[in-house]
């Protein structure tokens, strides 16, 4: 999140002071349908709604300054109106753990009841929020990426910085363009396909019944559905790892749990690590592309390569600290040969980390033992699986 950006423009807004007193501030850009204010007003509040309803505060609201006369035809047609919502936690709010997890249920449930009120025009999709955190923050568009610092004039600001930055440019293979369907999401920028994905989808709708999570509590029916209305294969995906990470497990832990590696019939995989993928197995079939999948929530920033490998990803790290991972070499042609200490690439099924708390690259083999020594998953699935060995009985 840039800090001194947030303060700045809430105090060129007039609502400075309530920035500065909050102990967080969530920051989100919203979408609406352009030149329909009376939607646009009866979204802004259900959202102001919702963020009451679980307990936050609206700190303010800003324009998005744009400037979009390099926008093609198609992409200005569908253009919309972009306005940044500022949110502070209210007095019941304990962590910043807590923080994040009533932005998500309010998010979606303003999402979801924009589309169900019969008061707003919901032909088409009347209001996207891009993303709302106290870690991270999204802008995004219909746009190349030469283009996407000449639209946001945000983007240009001196105050505006970031430890970390996750882009991604790519064309509608499966859907049709939409600025809602750009990368990145929350949680992700994805290269590739989910082919799996309506498998994946319909597996999701049929679980929600048998859910739980103490960190979401009885608030967790009045999120469903998880995935949301119009999804891209991304976005799918997306919406799935945010339900794992809010719900308490760990970025990288969530990703391994949905994009596994190939496990089943390798004899060279030490055992713990294989009870870590069979356990979870039971909980979340793999989600297939070919993909390469970047995933950042600012503590951690990191790629994953699915099983098959049918998508390339390579990195560089250099003498000034950066990682570069990206799905090309050169896509940062300014950096010399001299200044590169490690590059690679990653193979199928594995995991690239950059842990930014600890301030340390983990690399895949680390990672992985890490996760699976956390829990005695082997003694569970000893002590809790059931084959169809032990139900079936089998004819001599």
């Amino acid at each position: 999140m840039p800090v001194e950006f947030v303060r700045n423009v809430a105090g060129e807004e007039g609502f400075g002071p309530a920035v500065e007193a909050a102990r967080w501030v969530a920051v989100g850009n919203v979408f609406f349908r352009r030149d329909e204010e009376e939607n646009r007003k009866r979204c802004v509040a259900v959202v102001e709604e919702e963020v009451a309803r679980v307990g936050c505060v609206v700190l303010g609201w800003r324009r998005v300054p744009t400037d979009h006369s390099g926008l093609g035809r198609s992409a200005l047609g569908a253009e919309p109106e972009i306005l940044q919502l500022f949110v502070g936690p209210g007095d019941v709010v304990t962590s910043q753990k807590d923080f994040e997890v009533r932005l998500f249920i309010l998010r979606k449930r303003a999402s979801h009841r924009v589309i169900q009120d019969p008061s707003i025009d919901a032909e088409t999709l009347p209001m996207y929020i891009c993303s709302l955190s106290s870690r991270t923050l999204v802008y995004k568009g219909m746009l190349r990426t030469t283009q996407v610092k000449k639209y946001f004039l945000d983007l240009a600001r001196e105050d505006f910085k970031s430890h970390v930055i996750s882009v991604h440019s790519r064309f509608s293979t499966n859907t049709f363009p939409a600025w809602s369907r750009s990368h990145p999401y929350r949680y992700i920028c994805h290269n590739g396909e989910i082919n799996s994905r309506i498998g994946n989808e319909n597996w999701m709708r049929a679980r929600e019944g048998n859910l739980s999570s103490d960190l979401i509590g009885p608030d967790l029916q009045s999120i469903f559905p998880i995935v949301e209305h119009g999804n891209s294969d991304s976005q799918t995906l997306d919406n799935v790892l945010e339900l794992l990470v809010i719900a308490g497990r760990s970025l990288p832990h969530s990703v391994l749990m949905m994009v596994p590696e190939a496990w089943q019939n390798s004899e060279l995989m030490a055992a713990e690590k294989k009870s870590f993928y069979k356990f979870h197995s039971s909980l979340m079939e793999p989600w297939d592309g070919p993909a390469l999948v970047l995933f950042n929530d600012g503590d951690y920033v990191g790629a994953v390569l699915d099983r098959n490998g049918l998508r390339p990803c390579r990195y560089y790290v250099t003498r000034d600290n950066r990682v570069i991972c990206g799905s090309e070499a050169g896509i940062v042609p300014s950096i010399a040969d001299a200044d590169i200490v490690q590059k690679g690439r990653l193979q199928p099924g594995k995991m690239l980390l950059a842990d930014i708390r600890r301030q340390r690259i983990v690399d895949d083999a680390e990672i992985k033992k890490e996760l699976a020594a956390a829990f005695p998953y082997e003694d569970w699935i000893r002590e809790h699986e059931v084959s169809m060995d032990h139900v079936v009985h089998r004819p001599p």
